[in-house]
């Protein structure tokens, strides 16, 4: 618990100052950036001046996020007034109003525009739903493609680092997720507390995993080759190597949870459309203005999911993840 506080010690300081700085003196930032936008040739644009926007937007939802949370806590006492599930929705229909306002702000000031294919395959729960992981935009893009329309907890499996995101932190530890050290120091101990996640999943409910477990690059996907080789896993190794925007999935979690919940569909969240933007540098110079973020789900049935070579399925899956990614950007840019 300790560790939780010293975490919040900084984390809470830090924003709160970003917040002070960046909103409190928003007129000011807002002329410097377009000032750089318009000798810069981005006048018709304004790449940097959306960018300081949606950094303020950013910023504005993790106050009121925070604020609201507080209110919970105090008008619940912490939970005490109401029972279990009734304190488990209050955060989750915050969480639910956190996710929508900042993806569809986001989508406005950068004028992006969302199509989704086969939303009608997760109105039926419980279920497992594996992410494509592009972005750090993923839990947004989850959140109002799946659980925001029908009102779906997703028990998210998270990298420990998101901890630093203050309303992550409060909101993100009252709800079921699980957060993972990516680094493997944890071991079975982490991919058990995630196969936990599908413990008594009832309706309205999934477990969300990511199963590459970091965004996609060139030389991850050679090391992931060079290591599923090695460890003489050949036939993944042969599949994965024919990938061209995903990474290998890692199988540790994916696999575990199909164990534990054995009777569960998987749906696949797959998407396309932030390729190339992941930067910091990309984002601050524009490059999501008037993107089309493409999502495809699609539902496998427990009964089609093998109880041999499952690793081999989970890769067989992805491959087609990887087809659909590929057709979807010839597509887009017309090649």
């Amino acid at each position: 618990m300790l560790e939780v506080w010293l975490r919040r010690l900084v984390s809470f300081t830090a924003y709160g100052v970003l917040a002070s700085l960046v909103l409190g003196l928003f007129p000011l930032w807002a002329m410097l950036v377009l000032l750089v936008d318009v000798l810069s040739g981005g006048a018709a644009r304004l790449p940097r001046l959306r960018a300081l926007a949606c950094v303020a937007l950013y910023l504005a939802c993790e106050l009121v996020g925070l604020a609201a949370a507080g209110a919970i806590w105090l008008g619940t006492l912490g939970g005490r007034l109401i029972t279990a599930a009734q304190y488990e929705e209050a955060n989750a229909a915050l969480q639910r109003r956190w996710t929508e306002t900042l993806l569809r702000g986001g989508a406005a000031l950068f004028q992006m525009k969302l199509r989704i294919e086969g939303q009608e395959c997760v109105q039926r729960t419980p279920f497992l739903l594996f992410v494509r992981h592009s972005s750090t935009a993923d839990t947004l893009v989850a959140a109002v493609a799946v659980a925001n329309p029908f009102k779906i907890l997703l028990k998210y499996v998270l990298k420990r680092e998101l901890l630093w995101d203050p309303c992550l932190d409060v909101v993100g530890r009252r709800l079921p997720n699980v957060f993972v050290d990516r680094s493997g120091e944890r071991g079975k101990a982490e991919v058990d507390a995630v196969a936990s996640l599908a413990d008594g999943l009832g309706e309205r409910q999934a477990v969300l995993i990511y199963p590459e477990g970091t965004r996609f690059s060139p030389k991850k996907l050679e090391a992931s080759v060079a290591r599923l080789t090695q460890e003489g896993r050949t036939e993944l190794a042969r599949i994965a190597q024919g990938y061209q925007h995903v990474l290998p999935p890692r199988l540790g979690g994916p696999l575990k949870l199909l164990e534990h919940a054995p009777g569960l569909d998987v749906v696949l969240l797959e998407q396309t459309g932030f390729e190339g933007a992941v930067s910091l540098a990309h984002f601050w110079r524009g490059a999501f203005i008037g993107r089309t973020i493409e999502l495809r789900l699609r539902r496998v049935a427990a009964g089609d999911i093998p109880h041999e070579q499952r690793d081999l399925w989970l890769f067989e899956q992805w491959r087609e993840t990887d087809r659909w990614i590929t057709e979807r950007i010839v597509a887009r840019e017309g090649r």
